[in-house]
């Protein structure tokens, strides 16, 4: 006998760990408004390499055996009727709802449409747009932004590319200043210019870039790695404001159920828990969360399940590659220090596959790649882009044993 009606709103990395845990034990539905899982740490490599275009999108269809895919919008909750409410008019019933919607992202790291064919396209405008630009500026010193300015000068060493990041080090969120010297070095030994304390903000004129100083940096193609916006939007328009803290994040109790309503969770990018919004905490909120969904389900009873309470996670082992082949590798040892590791240890974790094998096998896949397929690459040449054929490839796949860590 199954233990209810559980709706996860949102296919990304909590509520895909989520969903398939509860698939077992629940009537499950997983709703998300994408057909494919968007593995959004290949997304910064799809956005500048052609052979990767295709590699960030996995199917859903295996992922539950026993639960249900829907493909649609949720455009509300009812709680009176206990349903999730689709923009089709299908509505679905729960015992427990769990919001997972994530956070939206900056390109290129984003799923732009609602079809393969819609964000494959934009990936391979940014392909173009790079292999046609004498200068790209990437503004945020982060792990996005580090790893994105990594991808662009390998991919374009005749180009100028120009990191801007409003910290005094590179990487400064992980507290770890040897990881951000560590990053700045090799940036610089690849001759990418690193400008460090410059906030930066678009110009008076078209293409152009100013800092705090009054600095001007002229650039024909800009990325900005500067944050994420939780994807609550549609929880303000269905009347579920007072769900949100003011920066759009849902508000959860201990047990990471949405204040004040024991039928209702919000798991990962979504929520309000004040730590690391990365991949590895994500899944150990899915994990707290299924805990705590089952005991809810359970009821009452002499042998029934307490609820757990999360503790948040501020120092996890975090891996930023430079490319494929090289990397930096934080992880966190007593005394609150963090050991830097060296390109071999981040290009074994994550560098060269960027986790598709693993993230394939979690949604039912084998960990290689389909059949290899021809490419288009993008190359700059006499003032135009023309395309050419780079063989085919499945190197985005090679099989590879990948700790869950290594995620971001």
């Amino acid at each position: 006998m199954r233990d209810g009606d559980v709706v996860v709103i949102g296919g990304g990395y909590a509520g895909v760990r989520l969903a398939k845990r509860l698939d077992e034990t629940a009537n499950v539905t997983l709703v998300d408004r994408k057909e494919v899982f968007f593995h959004r740490i290949a997304s910064l490599r799809a956005g500048v390499h052609p052979e990767w275009t295709v590699t960030p999108f996995i199917p859903y269809d295996r992922l539950l055996r026993n639960g249900r895919m829907a493909v649609g919008k949720v455009v509300g909750v009812d709680t009176a009727e206990r349903q999730v409410v689709l923009a089709t008019g299908e509505r679905l019933p729960y015992d427990v709802v769990v919001i997972a919607t994530g956070a939206d992202y900056p390109e290129p790291a984003r799923f732009t449409g609602t079809t393969v064919e819609e964000a494959a396209q934009s990936f391979a405008g940014h392909q173009r747009n790079i292999a046609a630009a004498e200068h790209v500026l990437v503004v945020g010193g982060g792990p996005s932004g580090v790893e994105l300015s990594a991808e662009i000068r390998l991919a374009r060493p005749d180009a100028r590319v120009t990191l801007a990041h409003s910290g005094p080090t590179l990487l400064h969120a992980t507290g770890s200043e040897r990881a951000g010297n560590r990053a700045r070095s090799w940036l610089e030994a690849h001759d990418v210019e690193v400008r460090l304390d410059s906030f930066m903000s678009p110009g008076n004129d078209f293409g152009t870039y100013r800092d705090a100083h009054g600095n001007v940096i002229d650039a024909d193609l800009s990325f900005w790695a500067t944050g994420t916006t939780p994807n609550t939007f549609w929880l303000r328009m269905a009347g579920h404001s007072d769900w949100l803290n003011p920066s759009g994040h849902v508000r959860v109790d201990r047990t990471l159920r949405v204040e004040g309503w024991p039928d209702v969770f919000a798991v990962g990018d979504v929520n309000d828990v004040s730590e690391l919004k990365i991949t590895p905490v994500a899944l150990a909120q899915a994990d707290l969360a299924f805990h705590n969904i089952r005991a809810y389900l359970q009821g009452s009873g002499k042998h029934r399940r307490q609820p757990r309470f999360y503790r948040p996670i501020h120092r996890t082992p975090l891996v930023v590659p430079f490319g494929a082949a090289d990397g930096v590798t934080m992880v966190p040892v007593p005394g609150g220090e963090t050991a830097v590791l060296g390109g071999r240890t981040a290009t074994m974790a994550k560098a060269k596959t960027l986790m598709t094998p693993y993230m394939r096998r979690q949604l039912g896949y084998t960990a290689a790649c389909p059949p290899p397929r021809v490419e288009t690459a993008w190359r700059r040449r006499g003032g135009h882009v023309e395309a050419v054929s780079t063989g085919s490839s499945t190197v985005a796949c090679a099989p590879v044993v990948t700790p869950p860590y290594a995620l971001r």
